[in-house]
């Protein structure tokens, strides 16, 4: 699927003004917190801001968004500062972009036309470029009347006669088909992913989730050696990589990292990248990595929890972890966010600061999501001690006449097989209830 913006290697860095529509009353931090971040995608996608600007309304015109006073001013402001594209922080709605264009005479993008582009350009593997064209299709396909208005109009005459179908209608016939085989093979790429998972379901999974940018490759590099892609730019994860973590008691856990979450994020792409998100959704222990050394970080703790509600993420342990406390300049920054959120940890990826406490922190986790049982094994019956060792964390161990007693913790998957089993073998942690047999 052709990007919407110019290729990032390729093409010289297109220049642009950013806009945001807001109520009467809004805050202007917050405004100029969102800009900043639509300033910070463009910049990921390839272009210059040359300007910004929002103006307050009751509510967007349903024509062009902004009023007429406003175009005039972009109007005027284009010609002076040599910009090729408007970029709304809103998306907008076909309707709109049209007249805008119609209007302006240069390109019209909005928030979800941008992230969408960035998906683009840094997908890698198959599931994620087949992810972001479903997501793109989705948005061009109600916007494909004003891509092919030169194409809309039919041709009469000899030669002429058919089915009567405008070049709109054909393609959104292709695009609907094109739609259609994706889901088919995201359909496929789930059901394959589904079976990877079920070869996992007795290994305590965490999730690492959180603001794009806010650390989380490099957290799961640091803690687990993985040799992930990091980079200092949003969205740089697309694909999710799955690293086994050794905890402090020996137990191993599997720890993915997932997808970077934003404001105001395509319901596109949150329906696309469900496949991917299935790591996060089936995961036993969620791990919230927060950029402490960011603005308005309460702001971006509040989007990742809705966009984990929307996913169906909602009674899972979580554990808070603010990361990059080595990039905060001003102590008192720190001070309050350990006051405000005294149950979380804080960390540096970078410098490999409090890792220990973010892996007890786990720790602490997966006990409680643990279950403990004692077995007495007889010794004809060995080969199930080797079982044991392999399929569970083996707390402690005693050799005598009667045979092994082991006892071990369990995660709540792993105990209706256990239960099926080992329900001959099960003993309370002193005396043996039921004897083995000869």
């Amino acid at each position: 699927m052709t990007a919407i913006l110019h290729d990032i290697g390729n093409a010289p860095r297109e220049r642009a003004i950013i806009i945001a529509v807001v109520r009467k009353g809004a805050d202007p931090d917050v405004v100029s917190e969102h800009l900043d971040e639509l300033e910070l995608l463009l910049d990921t996608a390839g272009a210059d801001v040359a300007l910004r600007m929002y103006q307050e309304r009751d509510r967007p015109d349903g024509a062009t968004c902004i009023g007429k006073g406003k175009l005039e001013e972009l109007r005027g402001l284009i010609d002076d500062e040599n910009v090729q594209m408007v970029v709304f922080d809103d998306e907008l709605s076909p309707v709109q972009v049209r007249n805008l264009e119609k209007e302006l005479n240069v390109k019209i993008l909005d928030r979800t036309g941008v992230i969408l582009d960035i998906f683009a350009s840094h997908a890698k593997s198959l599931e994620s470029r087949t992810q972001v064209e479903l997501a793109q299709l989705e948005y061009l396909m109600p916007r494909l009347t004003r891509m092919w208005t030169h194409l809309s109009k039919q041709y009469g005459g000899v030669g002429t006669k058919g089915p009567g179908e405008t070049q709109i209608e054909t393609d959104r016939r292709m695009f609907r088909t094109r739609i259609q085989r994706l889901k088919e093979k995201l359909a496929q790429i789930n059901v394959q992913r589904s079976v990877q998972r079920k070869g996992r379901e007795n290994i305590t999974r965490c999730a690492l989730v959180g603001y794009t940018n806010a650390g989380k490759s490099s957290l799961m590099r640091a803690l687990t050696n993985a040799d992930v892609l990091v980079e200092d730019r949003l969205f740089a994860t697309l694909d999710t990589t799955v690293r086994a973590l050794d905890l402090p008691s020996g137990k191993r856990v599997l720890l993915s990292d997932t997808v970077g979450f934003i404001r105001k994020l395509p319901p596109q792409l949150v329906a696309s990248f469900r496949t991917t998100l299935a790591e996060a959704i089936e995961s036993d222990i969620i791990i919230h990595v927060v950029d402490a050394a960011a603005g308005h970080s309460a702001d971006h703790i509040m989007v990742v929890n809705e966009t984990l509600k929307n996913i169906g993420i909602t009674h899972h342990p979580t554990i808070l972890v603010f990361n990059k406390i080595d990039c905060i300049t001003d102590p008192y920054t720190l001070m309050d966010l350990q006051a405000s959120y005294p149950d979380a940890v804080f960390t540096s990826a970078l410098t490999g600061f409090n890792l220990d406490a973010l892996t007890d922190a786990v720790q602490r986790v997966a006990d409680t999501l643990s279950v403990t049982r004692t077995v007495c094994i007889p010794y004809s019956d060995a080969a199930y001690i080797a079982k044991l060792y392999r399929d569970s964390e083996v707390l402690s161990r005693t050799d005598d006449e009667n045979g092994t007693t082991l006892q071990v913790k369990l995660t709540p998957e792993m105990l209706a097989t256990f239960n099926q089993r080992y329900s001959q073998y099960l003993c309370d942690p002193v005396i043996c209830t039921t004897q083995p047999t000869p």
